[in-house]
């Protein structure tokens, strides 16, 4: 049964949403504060967290960059409607997806099953080579694990997603709507940036090519292309 941490100082949001988690089959505990959410997420105990932003004391913005400090558990964020501020620093922060407030339950476990079915059920052995092999990049999408010029490469589920498709289709441009189905298990939605400031955070991680361009490139009006070199 897949473990779910739920934090957001609404008591009576958190005891709804943690009923309806499990009629859906999930295990749901709650926490009702930032810190207390970060300990727990830290305990190893939890397949994946769904965290809220607007917390007192210790808000769902820092207690995710605490939690990313130690851990690559995903995070599914509750932003307020309309507060792009908060849902791009958290996406920035590593968080896998978010959630505008106020959501359904419905729209909830989606998205986790979502984010859970692209970790858990890669493609079919057949299917995908054992390693994906991009100039100093490899891949293991069995494993979800990925090396840069020789060394670890740490990404969050969504990046690594986000990642495998566009190596898959080296040389080619990928629209956003097509990494968004494949990266977020979603369609994309208008106004949706979350695409672009994941591409943001893994160009961080590689660094630029040797003639001072970016490994993953921006097709005005098309999307992105991972460059061969």
């Amino acid at each position: 049964m897949t473990r779910v941490l739920l934090v957001d100082d609404d008591v009576e949001l958190s005891g709804m949403l943690s009923e309806y988690l499990t009629q859906e089959g999930f295990e749901t505990h709650a926490v009702h504060d930032g810190e207390a959410g970060v300990a727990a997420a830290l305990s190893g105990d939890y397949d994946i967290a769904v965290l809220d932003v607007m917390m007192p004391v210790l808000n769902g913005v820092e207690a995710l960059r605490r939690i990313r400090q130690h851990s690559s558990l995903p995070v599914l964020m509750l932003t307020a409607r309309g507060d792009d501020i908060d849902r791009v620093v958290g996406l920035e922060l590593g968080a896998d997806d978010y959630v505008p407030k106020p959501c359904t339950p419905r729209e909830l476990v989606a998205r986790l099953r979502a984010i859970l079915r692209r970790m858990a059920a890669p493609p079919p052995a057949e299917a995908q080579p054992d390693a994906l092999q991009e100039g100093p990049l490899t891949l293991w999408p069995a494993k979800r694990s990925a090396d840069w010029q020789g060394e670890p490469l740490a990404l969050t589920s969504t990046e690594f997603s986000l990642l495998e498709a566009l190596v898959r289709e080296a040389g080619h441009v990928v629209s956003k709507a097509d990494l968004s189905e494949k990266a977020l298990g979603r369609p994309l939605a208008r106004f949706d940036r979350s695409i672009d400031v994941h591409v943001s955070s893994i160009r961080q991680k590689l660094g630029p090519r040797r003639d001072g361009q970016s490994w993953i490139q921006t097709v005005r009006g098309q999307g992105y292309q991972f460059v061969r070199e």
